[in-house]
């Protein structure tokens, strides 16, 4: 095991280190201000070519839950046509503060543009407003008010309650009209009713300056990766602003290099799991097999989900915590782990029996691994370092996610050798359960809360890497406590990133 640790070990650092050195080297200008416009302070990150002078500008804008950051394909393949490229991070997203409401985003994009406007930074005929799902729309509706030379839309958020988007999942409810000199782009693989919405959009302006693209292989996401998107994305801006095209592509270095890197992090943090959380055989557990039979605990699981599910359509106990649609989430975990803890309670109390060495080992584990994963992306991907705004709201995020970790892991039993794929098996299908139920509330009972379904497939690969984890922790101290308040860290972290501040 020694050796096999070693070696992972090593791997994991050669990974990181080639990471590195395939992400961070750019041939581009890119440059970061905080900029004040009607009241937003907008940490705005400015990208251009090396050489040359711009020859127009973008003013590009990301979706909820994203940030600048994950924009640089796009805003480099802007910037290869000659362009230079203004990507704030809208309020609540990334470093700029909260707080957010897709008004007040569109207030402060508008803002950051006017301003620009107003110091002679672009000027409207030479300036492409473009954006992404929630910043597509937001493009589209400052294009509509503020004369511009055209707006790129990138699988734009629908804004009309049609093809099976119900009224409370609309960002914004009141389409503007399309703008002349736009293009609309939407990838094959999103949503019929995205896709659908998308083409109604485009169809909504015949003058022949509208131009529609769905893109094949594409999904929501991964457009914003897509070669074809950004060769379509130069050939229109060339278009529209009469400039000659590029043949060049910006490189996908930056990407292969931080999952490259992430995949270190993974083969690192199993030894240093092992080394943390130290193993104590005199502590092992010998019980056999989980609390309670599979049937019973998924049936139990689908009835307690059900129950909050219903009471949350009536009270959403921590709105304080103001995470946008993430209050709902901590919310229905909080309140399913204190029923779940509460019916098991003969079988929780034994394991609150708290050794503090594996206590503080598991807290320590889990807080280095979060701080190494967020930097990691923050430095490369996606901003995930959380600022002080988000850090103040850790501290209780993780008291109110302990009750449900604490619950799973006590009814799963101890962590057998032999077994280890069968325990985390068990332990996805509840989740699964539970997810489920939830999504089932959120769809049939129409409680608007969409950006949890949006973030669905985020959330299955976290489940995935963070009970793998917690299985190792729980292999090694045999402490379903210790366990639990590393993996409550875990997802405070994670849903301090990806929700957006209120």
């Amino acid at each position: 095991m020694k050796s096999r640790d070693a070696i992972r070990a090593i791997a994991g650092v050669l990974l990181c280190a080639a990471g590195l050195w395939l992400a961070l080297p750019t041939p581009y200008r890119e440059r970061t201000f905080l900029i004040d416009a009607g009241g937003c302070r907008l940490e705005t990150t400015i990208v251009e070519k090396q050489e040359g002078g711009s020859q127009g500008s973008v003013l590009l804008f990301h979706g909820i839950s994203a940030n600048k950051k994950i924009m640089s394909y796009l805003a480099r393949g802007f910037a290869e046509q000659g362009l230079r490229v203004y990507v704030p991070d809208l309020p609540g997203h990334g470093r700029t503060a909260g707080p957010f409401s897709p008004g007040r985003a569109e207030q402060c994009a508008e803002a950051l543009l006017r301003a620009l406007l107003a110091r002679g930074t672009v000027n409207a005929d030479r300036t492409i407003l473009a954006g992404h799902s929630m910043g597509g729309a937001i493009a589209e509706r400052i294009a509509s008010r503020v004369p511009v030379a055209g707006l790129v839309a990138v699988s734009p958020a629908p804004m009309r309650a049609a093809h099976g988007v119900t009224p409370e999942k609309l960002l914004f409810s009141d389409p503007p009209i399309l703008p002349s000199h736009s293009l609309v782009i939407v990838g094959a693989l999103e949503l019929e009713s995205m896709r659908r919405n998308a083409a109604d959009l485009a169809a909504s302006r015949n003058d022949g300056t509208v131009k529609y693209l769905e893109i094949a292989g594409a999904s929501h996401v991964s457009v914003l990766f897509n070669r074809v998107v950004v060769r379509a994305l130069e050939e229109w801006s060339a278009e529209t602003l009469n400039l000659r095209s590029t043949a060049a592509l910006p490189s996908h270095r930056p990407l292969i290099g931080a999952l490259g890197g992430f995949a270190g992090i993974l083969l690192l943090a199993g030894p240093f799991l092992r080394e943390a959380s130290g193993r104590n055989k005199s502590e092992e557990n010998v019980a056999k097999g989980a609390v309670i039979g599979m049937p019973r605990l998924s049936l139990e699981f689908a009835a307690g989900a059900i129950l909050i599910v219903l009471l949350l359509r009536l009270w959403i106990p921590l709105k304080a915590i103001r995470l946008f649609q993430g209050d709902y989430l901590v919310s229905f975990l909080l309140l399913f782990g204190v029923l779940v803890a509460v019916a098991h309670w003969s079988c929780l109390r034994p394991a609150l029996a708290i050794s503090p060495r594996h206590l503080l080992a598991a807290g320590f584990a889990g807080v280095v691994l979060l701080l190494l994963s967020t930097a990691w992306f923050d430095l490369t991907f996606y901003e995930a370092w959380l600022t002080g705004a988000r850090w103040v709201r850790f501290p209780f995020l993780l008291i109110v996610l302990l009750p449900y970790h604490i619950a799973e892991e006590t009814l799963l039993g101890p962590a057998e050798g032999g077994k280890k794929w069968r325990r985390l098996a068990l332990a996805l299908a509840l989740r699964l359960i539970t997810w489920g139920v939830l999504m089932g509330g959120i769809l049939f009972l129409h409680s608007g809360e969409i950006l949890i379904g949006l973030l669905s497939v985020y959330m299955a690969v976290f489940n995935l890497l963070q009970r793998s984890a917690m299985d190792m922790v729980r292999n090694e101290t045999c402490s379903a406590a210790a366990t639990a308040l590393f993996g409550a860290i875990l997802l405070a972290g994670f849903c301090l990133v990806i929700f957006p501040l209120t």
